[in-house]
């Protein structure tokens, strides 16, 4: 991945990913161009372990499935019983059909600063049965917190990880496009490099400048589901818009360099 003008070198045709929380937004999703689904649930919250149904629903539409692991809203940091119950959750997601998972554990340095919690993800790494292990935006809190984008590519293949999907940093992934280029060249075809975090189409042809192996969103909008009454929460839901699906999918085939 020699870098030119500031671009990096690709390698690859740039994948569509799309992050999907429920049966009919999966199949919006692959029917109208997304290339890879990344399937969760409460993507409100910033994503949660999905339901082994709905994983086996997403694998048999005929695209690569990668299942989010993250026991519970409120940060990354987790207990050694949520390590047990992620562990198992990645036995099960395997048999359920996921190409990969994506995965996610910070820990406490002893001066208070964010870190990788290594052993967790090397557990989750080994349990994974040789799928590849992308690790999510965790990391964007180190790198926030000053972690060098080269540092960060030598911990985590130290993890014994495949990829890692991340905004750069930034409030979302355009802003973080300079830091992105950095975790692309450090990494050197190392790691897969999926930009996600704020991604709009009219951002794809910074990100595919700056390298990244695919490019990360939800392309979502607002659903009716009808009365909640006082027990059901919402009367609507957040679901994968197909409209949207289909402007990132032409998009992404216009940007330069895309069809790598």
């Amino acid at each position: 991945m020699a870098a030119t003008s500031g671009a990096v070198a690709p390698r690859g045709p740039v994948r569509l990913e799309i992050a999907v929380q429920d049966v009919d937004g999966a199949t919006a999703a692959v029917a109208h161009g997304a290339e890879r689904l990344e399937v969760c649930q409460a993507l409100a919250v910033g994503g949660l372990t999905p339901s082994l149904g709905l994983v086996e629903h997403a694998a048999g539409l005929g695209v690569p499935v990668r299942p989010l692991l993250r026991p519970r809203a409120g940060g990354f940091r987790v207990s050694s019983g949520e390590r047990q119950v992620m562990r198992r959750d990645v036995e099960l997601l395997v048999s359920a059909g996921a190409e990969a998972l994506v995965v996610g554990a910070l820990a406490e340095r002893p001066d208070g600063a964010p870190s990788l919690d290594v052993p967790a993800l090397r557990t989750l790494a080994e349990a994974a049965a040789g799928r590849p292990v992308i690790v999510h935006r965790c990391v964007d809190v180190l790198l926030g917190a000053g972690v060098e984008p080269e540092e960060l590519v030598e911990q985590l293949i130290a993890c014994g990880v495949d990829g890692v999907l991340t905004s750069g940093g930034a409030a979302d992934a355009l802003a973080g496009s300079a830091t992105l280029a950095r975790l692309v060249r450090a990494a050197a075809g190392r790691l897969e490099i999926v930009a996600g975090g704020g991604v709009r189409p009219e951002g794809f042809a910074t990100l595919v400048a700056a390298g990244v192996d695919a490019v990360h969103l939800s392309a979502s909008g607002p659903q009716s589901a009808g009365p909640a009454g006082p027990g059901g929460g919402e009367e609507t839901f957040s679901t994968t818009d197909a409209q949207q699906v289909r402007a990132a999918r032409a998009a992404l085939d216009a940007a330069p360099s895309s069809a790598r």
